[in-house]
């Protein structure tokens, strides 16, 4: 049963620790960290967190669940907030161009651990999956609706050219990353929405 199913209520340690985890993803990934690093964090010993999650598989999930309904949360957000779906477009690459030159999130770990498939265990593997399709579905409603109201041109499907828009996103995370100038990302990301518009 995926996140998009059932999203539990954690206690607030439980919680601590999730969002510990959410930081040491983003900073090196599925294999970057283990329970010491969180239990240094939290301040709490190992057996602690096994309590509330007793296999790395099972903290990792949890924590992709909550970065996956946080962000539905905000696509709905957009949806309701931006009429417009060329300035909602614009929007959802703001925001992680914001994120990205505050480092917080430096990256959606979303990104980082497809990289790691199939590596990963086969639950996290599921959410990060989930992940892509849930983003994938939104931009290209976002894209229908775009060319529907006159605001957008697409040269393919909305399905695939929402594929190649969520790829050059999620690629410009990565070239930010590597290059160490956060403003990498929104020279891609704005490339990739601005070629979408009608002039």
């Amino acid at each position: 049963m995926t996140s998009a199913q059932v999203q539990p209520q954690y206690s607030p340690k439980a919680q601590e620790i999730i969002q510990r985890t959410n930081e040491l993803l983003a900073s090196g990934g599925y294999n970057g960290f283990s329970y010491a690093d969180i239990a240094e964090r939290v301040e709490v010993r190992k057996a602690s967190i096994h309590h509330h999650f007793p296999a790395k598989a099972d903290l990792v999930r949890a924590t992709v669940a909550q970065h996956r309904h946080a962000m539905r949360q905000g696509l709905q957000s957009l949806q309701q907030s931006i009429p417009d779906p060329y300035a909602r477009l614009v929007a959802y690459s703001r925001y992680w161009a914001d994120c990205i030159q505050a480092s917080n999130p430096p990256i959606c770990i979303c990104a980082l651990l497809a990289a790691e498939l199939p590596a990963i265990p086969a639950p996290v593997a599921e959410e990060v999956t989930g992940h892509f399709n849930d983003l994938q579905a939104w931009l290209a409603q976002t894209l229908e609706e775009g060319v529907a109201k006159g605001v957008m041109r697409l040269a393919e499907t909305p399905s695939r050219e929402a594929a190649m828009f969520m790829a050059s996103i999620h690629g410009a995370m990565l070239s930010a990353r590597a290059t160490g100038d956060a403003g990498v990302f929104w020279q891609i990301a704005n490339l990739s929405t601005v070629r979408l518009k009608i002039a």
